[in-house]
Parts: C-alpha cells; sequence; structure tokens
C-alpha cells in the first residue's frame, strides 16, 4: 500500500466484523453502515471480535483491494467499549497496525496564524 500520507483518509468501523466478509460484504459495511463511499479511494478498516486480525478494504481505480494482517500476539483494540466508528489519519492507521491505540491525537505544534492577513506569522528581525 503505497499513498501520499497527506491525502488519505481513514475510516475505522467501530464494531466487530466478521473476518469471513470479503469484498462484498466490507463494501456493504462501508456503503450502507458508514454511509461512506467506497469508490472515492478511502480506506476502511475493519477489526474482528477478538481483535487480532483487521482488514482494510479500498479502491485503486481498477477494482476493489483487500489487505489482512493477523496478529500472533497482542491485539489491534483493548476494549471494544472504547472503540466507536470514526475518522483517522495515515498515521493513526500505521499506529493502530503496529499494535499503538492512539487515546486521544493532539498536535504537538500549530504556527500561529496572523489575524491580519490570515497567513502563518514568521518571525522576522529588522536591524
Amino acid at each position: 500500500m503505497f499513498f501520499p500520507e497527506g491525502q488519505v483518509r481513514v475510516f475505522l468501523y467501530g464494531q466487530p466484523v466478521n473476518m469471513r466478509l470479503s469484498f462484498d460484504g466490507l463494501y456493504a459495511l462501508a456503503r450502507h453502515v458508514m454511509h461512506q463511499d467506497p469508490l472515492s479511494g478511502h480506506l476502511y478498516a475493519f477489526i474482528n471480535r477478538r481483535a487480532t486480525q483487521i482488514r482494510v478494504l479500498y479502491f485503486d481505480r481498477s477494482g476493489l483491494c483487500v489487505w489482512s494482517k493477523r496478529l500472533e500476539q497482542g491485539r489491534f483494540v483493548s476494549n471494544w467499549d472504547n472503540v466507536a466508528s470514526r475518522e483517522m489519519d495515515w498515521t493513526g492507521l500505521k499506529l493502530l497496525l503496529e499494535g499503538i491505540e492512539p487515546k486521544q491525537v493532539r498536535k504537538r505544534y500549530k504556527k500561529p496564524l496572523d489575524h491580519a492577513q490570515n497567513a502563518p506569522v514568521h518571525s522576522t528581525k529588522t536591524l
């Protein structure tokens, strides 16, 4: 999976999914339950009840693709009560695939805006 990181949207389904579902079943969940368009090129992640398997559905302009991963140890999700259907970024999916479950994603720094011009403030020193 090679995607430009800033442009990919990832949608995580917040309920356990039967991993016997393949292209059509995952497409139906994304389309009718998540109310998203699976042909948009975004990624749709589905996790099984034991949280040991994940499937990612995406459309690559020529057809639907399903990418799957099964953990030998550990879980993708520690508690299903804390999981909800949500949108995450590419970094969040990479963390989830590595077994890191972010509780709250916060940006560490954001450039302040110059309110007069709605542009980032650059510190320039004039002598």
